[in-house]
């Protein structure tokens, strides 16, 4: 360790934007964007559309429309018990490990609940009303019989957790569509959807841990464990298989790397961007200084657990946005430099041409607020 190089925060989050397609605009198609930035938060239907804008030279809303209906991109509860897009072949090595961290999880927190719910049976229907079609949970509440998920005093959201995991449901395309509400989802099992296959265990770790590092490393393993909603030891025997680079932070942590991941210089130039709600990359380190500083930490990420809309500057979190009055509004942190001002209003210009389906198919303007200067307490 004492011969690892240093990297200083700011080399991290160039090296974190780099791997984020943030430093620049790239011509890739989207399953292979999906791949390159680990995955996509997908809370809030919009938000994968907007992560997409900002990293794609060219990407219209139909490219991801088209990626989900051929079965290349898969929404699904992944990381952290959270709603996530992925690769086809992503879903099967990350499911691998996530879904039985969700059944253990779900299987102990109904232990708390006595009940008499048979949820091999119940289990075993929901694969079968799903392999029929895609189908929204109010449909598969209704077919399962909401009583039989109740039992006696059981906690029925905690047994249809259970069973979604079970059953490996993942999301039909409709659930992945650009709209203002989550209505209208429906599920299927992905033995159905993709096919069987996939690593597991040790494999299916490796996979995760590769797949992590090269779109937020160079990083911790408190890092890794807090993107990935698993213990550090469930990575251990693949960071000693693995071949990976070591170098050290500032504060003296190790931060492991895949092979021949880029670090720009700390003195290349970051442009503004425009981040969705939940962004992945604000949530995917427990030091998420490297991009969003600790003085606005809870004015991004809020006790309920919201992530807000955030712009970038010079490759930090700056402020935040929103749509009103069919506007798109910034409300930077600090006050802001007539050149940067500038250069948002460009990128919002450039924003004016995606078909927002926040604010239909009319052209959105930017209106950047009188700068206001507030910290965290």
């Amino acid at each position: 360790m004492s011969a690892a190089r240093v990297l200083t925060n700011r080399e991290l989050n160039r090296a974190l934007l780099a791997r984020q397609l943030l430093l620049r605009r790239h011509r890739l198609g989207v399953t292979q964007a999906v791949e390159r930035v680990g995955a996509l938060q997908a809370q809030w239907p919009p938000s994968p559309y907007v992560a997409l804008w900002s990293r794609l030279d060219g990407f219209g809303k139909d490219d991801l429309s088209r990626a989900v209906g051929k079965r290349r991109v898969v929404k699904a509860t992944l990381m952290r018990t959270t709603l996530h897009l992925t690769s086809d072949r992503d879903y099967l090595a990350y499911a691998g490990l996530l879904l039985e961290k969700r059944i253990a999880w779900a299987e102990r927190e109904l232990a708390k609940h006595p009940g008499d719910v048979d949820v091999e049976r119940l289990t075993h229907e929901l694969i079968v009303h799903t392999g029929e079609r895609p189908r929204t949970r109010p449909e598969l509440l209704e077919l399962l019989g909401r009583p039989k998920l109740v039992g006696s005093e059981r906690q029925p959201w905690l047994v249809w957790h259970l069973l979604a995991a079970r059953a490996a449901l993942v999301h039909g395309p409709s659930s992945s569509r650009w709209r203002m509400n989550t209505a209208g989802g429906t599920f299927v099992p992905a033995s159905v959807w993709l096919g069987s296959g996939g690593a597991c265990g040790e494999a299916a770790a490796a996979h995760l841990l590769d797949r992590y590092l090269a779109a937020f490393g160079p990083a911790t393993r408190a890092d890794i464990a807090r993107w990935t909603g698993l213990t550090i030891a469930t990575f251990e025997p693949a960071i000693a298989r693995l071949r990976l680079r070591r170098f050290r932070d500032e504060r003296g942590r190790e931060l492991l790397d895949v092979p021949r991941a880029p670090l720009p210089r700390a003195t290349t130039q970051a442009p503004p961007r425009f981040l969705p709600s939940w962004d992945s990359a604000l949530l995917a380190h427990d030091d998420r200084t490297r991009i969003l500083p600790d003085a606005y930490r809870e004015l991004v990420i809020r006790r309920s657990g919201d992530v807000q809309q955030t712009f970038l500057v010079d490759g930090g979190v700056a402020g935040t946005w929103e749509v009103e009055d069919e506007r798109v509004r910034f409300e930077p942190f600090e006050r802001l430099p007539r050149e940067v001002r500038r250069d948002l209003k460009s990128e919002a210009r450039a924003l004016e041409a995606f078909p927002c389906g926040v604010v239909g198919t009319q052209r959105i303007r930017a209106l950047v607020r009188s700068p206001t200067c507030r910290t965290s307490t």
